[in-house]
């Protein structure tokens, strides 16, 4: 008969394989901000005749979808975001003026027939394409009754484009013609007005050979004017298309060049390999062989997550490349708390063996894995559900990561283990010794919650420079969630920062926030519109050489309010939801006291960024919704120690199980923050200045993260238990076999 182990390896190689020809045989579907282009979030707008919902939302939906095919973009994506938004996405288009004008146009294509000429100041009239002012009659065709339109050009008529049109009813377009035909040649009354969102874009006169009341048959014409190639393409485009049923407001842009985007794949993937090379070098040092086993379990817990991803569809983002790395570190957690749980049930019954020891390691370890694993999925789903862009990547990434990371480390990890402890010595598994931080604090047994008052204070003193930091600097919220744009510039040549600003001051912009770094220069402001950004520009032309823009976002002030209020909702949601998970799972102390660590991390963090005056933008809610997930998981871990010693020893005072507790999980807690720290420091090397705010914000939030376990959380549930009256938990009991009555034989 097989053994679990058996299947565990059966299973562990399975995993392998599915995850290899997955990773092997289909291609990552990258974002926008990797591979180039433009992202155009539209709003639909109620007008006079429709409300924007749902269905009108769909029908503006396809009709967009027509026009961006007809552009020849390739691979374009769109979809309905919630009700009334649609997310177009079209790689390779780097002119946002050209993308929004054509996609988001309104499109209210008619044909009226000419009244007569207007005078200077008649309201109702509208000129022509020479300037004339024309009265006209009600539409008799829309665009609608358009069933096909096409640029054409014909050299024996001369230089120049037209656009050809075919009506669904002839006999309408031979009417309207044949009624205009009636008039005198030169009348204004013999042309007919090809009228597009208001304006004239054509009228021309009847040639004398139209017969009156006879007109045009065959249902097609010409629209003609001096129209380049690339105008009779887009006016094409929009007539083909048809009108959107509502009007659309764009509300969000993002623009991002194709080298910018090779450059964020290129630095990750550093960051990856030498995060991946510290963490494994560091692992191996403190755990030796089971350190090397776990770092293949860690490659292939890269190969699991990268297939899960592709074959899920998700589309990589650079927050979600962040993420992918970031997940190395939090992946070799699960692996420290395994084998440091082995380490004292080695050190506790060495006669019993390697095997047992790991064996119980797995067993005892899983309880606070699992929690602290479910706190940092809650964080990766708020993300997913409350973000935008490119975070929702970042959530979706982090979440993946979490998932692929129990099967290394739970599945992988021991199948190879499990078959290496009975072929070695304790020496050289690195589960025998205890550790150096084991060692000393087992000699020292320092008395940390003797002074919980005084640790106490000194973070009330950190949160009080943080909410000095709130109120004296305030926070620098980005465009993402003050609305306005954003614009990315590189200059063949360096440009202080002074001379940017004067440059773009110069440009009509005196108030824009302008940054410049080496050969990059910032500029964010609100009411920048698309002309704006090119005066900016070639003003910058002017000082720096040659100019090309890199990145664009543009934020509407309703999606920019609308952002900020889901980022304090997320971080709102995200506390409460980690206290009612912590509460069931423990008991109310416990959870009241990690909240209160929790918040303290969140606040010096956050003063830490306003008196540093760094950007507050969807980044750093991810990295806030990351920090509250790795903060509950390092206390998760501490309390769920603290609920096995207060168990055992139920006649000792509560604060010597904290301590014990403390004392017990600090090796993990080192062995864990050094393994993340490695990664994000690898980040903020290599990554670019979103990514580096990125990691400074972990890494201070790590760093907080791991103190305030020992020296907030521990203190505080303390002073708490003083308010539960409920004893310590009862010790689980065994059931033992009943005894068998008779002798068994079967007669």
């Amino acid at each position: 008969m097989f053994r679990a182990p058996f299947w565990r390896a059966v299973t562990a190689l399975a995993v392998i394989a599915i995850s290899s020809v997955l990773a092997l045989s289909m291609e990552p579907r990258l974002g926008l901000d990797l591979r180039g282009g433009t992202q155009l979030v539209f709003e639909a707008r109620d007008s006079p005749t429709v409300k924007a919902d749902a269905a009108a939302t769909d029908r503006a939906l396809s009709v967009l979808r027509q026009r961006a095919d007809a552009l020849g973009v390739v691979d374009p994506t769109l979809v309905r975001s919630g009700e009334k938004r649609i997310i177009v996405e079209l790689p390779g288009v780097l002119d946002p003026r050209k993308a929004a004008e054509v996609i988001g146009r309104t499109a209210q294509l008619a044909f009226h027939p000419v009244t007569g000429a207007a005078e200077q100041g008649d309201k109702s009239a509208l000129p022509d394409e020479n300037g004339q002012l024309l009265k006209l009659g009600p539409a008799a065709i829309t665009g609608d009754g358009v069933s096909d339109a096409a640029e054409q050009s014909d050299p024996q008529r001369g230089p120049g484009w037209f656009v050809t049109l075919d009506f669904r009813d002839a006999a309408a377009w031979q009417r309207l013609t044949g009624a205009a035909a009636c008039e005198p040649v030169g009348d204004p009354k013999r042309r007919v007005a090809i009228v597009l969102d208001k304006e004239i874009i054509s009228s021309p006169p009847l040639d004398p050979s139209v017969a009156c009341k006879v007109g045009i048959p065959g249902g097609r014409s010409e629209i003609t004017g001096s129209f380049t190639h690339q105008e009779a393409r887009d006016l094409a485009v929009l007539i083909k298309g048809g009108a959107l049923p509502v009007p659309l407001a764009m509300v969000e842009q993002r623009t991002v060049g194709p080298t910018l985007g090779e450059a964020a794949i290129e630095a990750s993937a550093q960051a990856a390999v030498v995060g991946l090379i510290l963490t494994a070098g560091f692992i191996i040092a403190v755990y030796r062989l089971s350190g090397l086993l776990s770092t293949v379990a860690l490659l292939c817990y890269g190969l699991i997550s990268y297939a899960a991803l592709v074959a899920m569809g998700a589309t990589l983002t650079l927050p979600g490349l962040a993420g992918f790395v970031l997940a190395i570190g939090m992946a070799i957690d699960a692996n420290v708390l395994v084998f440091e749980r082995a380490r004292e049930e080695y050190h506790q019954a060495p006669r019993r063996g390697l095997k047992p020891a790991l064996a119980k390691g797995f067993k005892n370890a899983w309880s606070a894995i699992a929690d602290s694993n479910i706190t940092t999925l809650i964080a990766a789903g708020l993300l997913f559900w409350l973000a935008s862009g490119p975070v929702k990547g970042f959530g979706v990434t982090l979440a993946v990561g979490v998932l692929a990371s129990l099967v290394s480390a739970m599945l992988i990890t021991r199948v190879l283990t499990e078959i290496a402890m009975s072929r070695i010595g304790p020496r050289l598994s690195g589960v025998g010794s205890p550790g150096t931080v084991r060692t000393w604090l087992a000699r020292r047994k320092p008395q940390l919650m003797k002074a919980g008052k005084v640790w106490l204070a000194v973070a009330g003193g950190l949160v009080a420079v943080a909410v000095a930091g709130l109120l004296v600097r305030g926070l620098n919220f980005g465009v993402e969630f003050t609305g306005g744009r954003l614009v990315e510039f590189g200059t063949s040549r360096p440009i202080p920062a002074e001379a940017a600003g004067e440059a773009v001051a110069r440009a009509g912009f005196p108030s824009a926030v302008v940054q410049s770094s080496g050969d990059s220069v910032t500029v964010r402001a609100a009411g920048l519109g698309l002309n704006e950004v090119a005066q900016i520009e070639q003003a910058l032309e002017r000082e720096a050489g040659e100019v090309t823009k890199r990145r664009e976002e543009f934020i509407g002030p309703s999606l920019g309010e609308e952002l900020r209020r889901n980022a304090l909702i997320a971080l709102g949601v995200a506390v409460a939801m980690q206290l009612l998970y912590l509460a069931v799972r423990f008991r109310w102390t416990f959870g009241a006291a990690t909240v209160t660590a929790l918040l303290v991390d969140v606040f010096v963090v956050a003063g830490m960024f306003a008196w540093l005056g760094k950007p507050i933008d969807g980044v750093f809610l991810a990295a806030m919704l990351t920090i509250v997930g790795y903060s509950v998981n390092d206390k998760v871990v501490v309390f769920d120690r603290v609920r096995e010693l207060w168990t055992a020893r139920r006649k000792e005072p509560f604060a010597t199980s904290v301590n014990g507790a403390i004392l017990q999980t600090m090796p993990r807690t080192v062995n864990t923050g050094l393994g993340a720290l490695f990664i994000l420091i690898a980040l903020m090397v290599f990554g670019g200045d979103s990514l580096r705010d990125f990691a400074i914000a972990l890494v201070a939030g790590i760093v907080m993260g791991t103190l305030s376990s020992a020296f907030v959380a521990g203190p505080t549930a303390i002073v708490l238990s003083r308010f539960d009256r409920r004893p310590p938990p009862e010790p689980v009991k065994r059931r033992t076999p009943e005894a068998r009555k008779g002798s068994g034989a079967v007669v």
